[in-house]
């Protein structure tokens, strides 16, 4: 039975050994699982799951800030009333059956019972397919742009 749940740190822990195991040849899933667990453990994120019954499937973040982009004049995060969606993914098997809707759906009802009046997300800007699943979904505010790795990411916000 398909189910969300904002994660626990035993999720968490049972996730990540799980995606280092089908990567073992990828050491940043090492350094991501540590991460995790940290934004996770300190209150800084909160990460959301759909499940398969008690098997996770698909996972998203909001993060009460932006770590990865804190040089911005443009705040993408503060904590207080705008937070940013992060590491959205479901498994492939999954995909295509609205269980990553309804998972946003569960993070945004989330957020909005917090306090959080704003949402910010970012997407590449060649994952078009992606891109037009945010704006469907109302994260149609244009934020910013900036380049990323080497790739163009784009930000987009959404009023709660």
């Amino acid at each position: 039975m398909i189910h969300y749940k904002k994660a626990t740190l035993e999720d968490l822990e049972i996730l990540w050994d799980r995606e280092i195991a089908e990567k073992p040849e990828d050491p940043r899933y090492i350094r991501w699982k540590s991460s995790f667990l940290e934004i996770n453990r300190s209150g800084r994120a909160a990460t959301f799951l759909v499940m398969d019954d008690e098997t996770p499937i698909g996972q998203v973040t909001l993060g009460r800030y932006a770590d990865g982009y804190s040089g911005n004049q443009i705040p993408l995060a503060d904590g207080v009333t705008t937070a940013y969606v992060h590491s959205l993914r479901i498994d492939k098997a999954y995909e295509n059956n609205g269980y990553v809707s309804g998972l946003m759906h569960f993070l945004e009802n989330w957020a909005k019972e917090r306090g959080f009046t704003r949402l910010t997300v970012g997407v590449e800007a060649a994952e078009t397919r992606n891109l037009a699943i945010y704006l469907h979904w109302g994260y149609d505010q244009f934020v910013m742009a900036e380049e990323d790795g080497g790739e163009l990411v784009l930000f987009y916000a959404k009023q709660l």
